[in-house]
């Protein structure tokens, strides 16, 4: 079996023989005289095409402290505006959600701390297994990897079990309490979407066993790429779950597709940016999107994200709401399956939405 160090550990290409191992992007940028990515971290296949962007085109923001003000009719208002932005752009900019923007920092900072750690001490938790529940890499976590992509990670389990390192010094304290807060925001906008399909607001939380549900923490290390042009952070994906509630230390890097268009998001200061997962698309039977987004890089600063993708239980299968699918007018899109099931199907690097999509009649 192999050691963790043997897991994450992988030998450089020649082109660049004062780099002699590839441990971790981290690693690989403070080497001597590096100047250039090695050949196996250029990301040809999708180029940067930030230039597409569009600078009028912004996703929609939410002020949450409307949906939860007791006013009956702005949260009527905002759960509108919600199932509108889950519809168009399965992205949307949420503000005034009551998380201490003191906490965002603090956790953004602690995470920095951590990948500041000696390696040996991160290196305590690689590995390949997916169903650890503490677990340091790099890349990606797809089962076969044409490419490096400019990236370390810790990701831990927080609901229904919490995890997390012990070091640095309160880290973990920090990151529980921020696991513990967010999933609080991520429950009640789950109430607003229910309500926006025609359900009781505790429709999700009974229907996806929310009070076991699955909420994982992923933090991203993107540090200075000396070819940004070259390189990509995470490649174009979707997330697994319901919804993803996303942080960044100011630095901007995520981009979102949008009417067949990237662009880049530029969240407002202490705001979270959510979108919809897979698991929200299948249950709405297609009403909301689960949209391709991407990090890209740039040359001049380190950028930290965190993700926080919230779920149904591990077990739970998953299939469009009964309520939802009519077999003459409004037929089933996907077809049903367990949550676990699902998320080994995406990290075998297979396009999962695709195969639960149930062909059109």
């Amino acid at each position: 079996m192999a050691s963790p160090t043997q897991v994450l550990v992988q030998t450089a290409p020649k082109t660049h023989p004062h780099v002699p191992s590839r441990t971790t992007v981290k690693a690989l940028v403070e080497s001597d005289g590096f100047k250039s990515i090695p050949s196996n971290y250029s990301y040809t296949a999708h180029p940067n095409d930030s230039d597409a962007s569009d600078p009028n085109n912004t996703i929609p923001t939410i002020d949450f402290s409307l949906l939860t003000s007791g006013d009956p009719h702005q949260r009527s208002k905002v759960i509108q505006d919600i199932d509108k932005s889950c519809q168009e752009w399965g992205f949307f900019m949420l503000v005034n959600h009551g998380v201490p923007e003191s906490l965002m920092k603090a956790v953004l900072n602690g995470c920095n701390e951590f990948f500041n750690l000696p390696m040996e001490e991160k290196l305590e938790f690689a590995t390949k297994d997916i169903w650890k529940p503490i677990r340091f890499g790099t890349g990606v976590d797809i089962k076969v990897e044409k490419f490096f992509f400019w990236r370390d990670f810790i990701k831990v389990f927080a609901h229904p079990e919490f995890n997390c390192p012990s070091k640095p010094q309160g880290f973990s304290e920090i990151v529980q309490e921020y696991c513990k807060r967010s999933r609080e925001v991520t429950m009640e906008l789950l109430k607003a979407i229910s309500e926006s399909l025609g359900f009781e607001e505790s429709y999700i939380e009974k229907a996806m066993n929310l009070k076991s549900g699955f909420q994982l923490f992923a933090a991203n290390l993107y540090p200075p790429c000396p070819q940004p042009e070259l390189a990509m952070g995470i490649p174009a994906h979707t997330d697994h779950g319901l919804l993803t509630l996303l942080i960044e230390n100011e630095i901007g890097g995520l981009q979102i597709q949008h009417n067949g268009t990237w662009f880049h998001v530029n969240p407002l200061p202490n705001s979270f940016l959510v979108n919809t997962g897979d698991h929200l698309e299948i249950l709405s039977n297609g009403r909301y999107k689960s949209i391709m987004h991407r990090a890209v890089v740039n040359n001049k600063s380190t950028r930290i994200s965190i993700a926080a993708p919230n779920g149904p239980s591990l077990d739970t299968v998953v299939s469009p709401a009964p309520e939802l699918v009519d077999n003459e007018s409004r037929p089933a899109a996907y077809m049903p399956m367990k949550y676990k099931d699902y998320i080994d199907l995406q990290l075998e690097g297979k396009p999962c939405l695709e195969r639960v999509r149930l062909p059109v009649s």
